[in-house]
């Protein structure tokens, strides 16, 4: 059974409803974030400002609320997960948050602006169980026909709208394969169906340049017109694991670099690795029937890999 925190307060399952007239449901505007809570030494959810934060700023973003107020999410998200350590004897959890533009036609909004009431669901339930040999053993995955386009303003965001990236998760499951490169319309990497990723060569860590990154890594200064063209937006996103690796690297005194990868620097790494917040980092020993280096996860993975574990110890 999940736990589930509808709009202002806690509901049965058969009670979770929303309108017909949803725009998540009519429209799919909407978005959500989905996280990872432990029981012990004390409930906590791992990375949680870092998560409605980056959900706040998409909101603000792509003009679903201006005022999203991360406290009274993380609030809201902790009680959520309280509630279902009391319910259910698991030792983790998976909590995801949604929030849709609520009972309105976004069409009528430049005549009627009656205020946005978001509509707000917070699900707590036991969190999948990988297998050990995922991780120690590393897995195989595919390259998925959809291509991310970085001229879609929604890119970059975990909108709900997802249903291409988890069709092709689907078919890469039918071809044994446990995820899905997703490439740029640019033949650029963009990372996993539900994942980022990373390649390691030479000892260097590199990882596709994400949204909100591309002036930064650029040099350019957005503020001052003289400093050089506006890069071309990514449509990768910040994800939260990817930026608890890029600083863990710099913890290990490994080099990182953030840039435009190809499809040739995946096949001749190193070491290659997905990252997301349920599986935190996955070791990728495979791709289309191709190799990865020496065909294991190589010994970066494996410490990035023992010190995620260290989290929930």
């Amino acid at each position: 059974m999940a736990t589930i925190f509808l709009n202002d307060g806690f509901v049965n399952r058969e009670d979770a409803r929303v309108s017909a007239f949803d725009a998540g449901f009519q429209h799919a505007v909407g978005l959500f974030e989905t996280m990872t809570g432990v029981r012990d030494p004390q409930p906590r959810i791992l990375h949680v400002f870092e998560h409605i934060s980056r959900l706040a700023e998409s909101a603000r973003s792509l003009g679903l609320a201006e005022s999203i107020r991360v406290n009274p999410l993380v609030e809201a998200c902790e009680r959520t997960l309280m509630k279902a350590c009391e319910e259910h004897e698991s030792s983790r959890f998976r909590i995801r948050l949604s929030i849709t533009a609520g009972d309105l036609n976004l069409l009528d909004r430049g005549t009627n602006q009656r205020e946005l009431t978001p509509t707000l669901l917070i699900v707590a339930q036991p969190a999948t169980v990988y297998p050990d040999v995922m991780f120690e053993k590393g897995v195989a995955i595919g390259v998925a026909d959809f291509k991310a386009n970085p001229l879609d303003p929604t890119q970059g965001h975990k909108t709900v709208n997802y249903w291409a990236r988890l069709r092709e998760l689907q078919i890469a499951a039918g071809r044994g394969a446990a995820e899905a490169l997703v490439l740029q319309v640019s033949n650029h990497l963009c990372g996993g169906c539900v994942s980022n990723v990373f390649v390691a060569k030479n000892g260097r860590v590199m990882t596709p340049i994400a949204r909100g990154e591309e002036s930064e890594v650029a040099g350019i200064n957005p503020d001052s017109p003289s400093s050089g063209p506006t890069p071309i937006p990514s449509p990768v996103l910040p994800g939260v694991t990817r930026r608890w690796v890029l600083d863990r690297c710099h913890g290990f005194d490994i080099d990182t670099e953030r840039r435009m990868l190809s499809i040739a620097d995946v096949l001749d790494a190193d070491e290659v690795f997905l990252t997301n917040s349920s599986w935190g980092v996955l070791p990728i020993i495979a791709i289309e029937q191709r190799s990865i280096g020496a065909g294991r996860p190589g010994p970066i993975t494996g410490e990035l890999v023992a010190a995620w574990r260290e989290l929930f110890e």
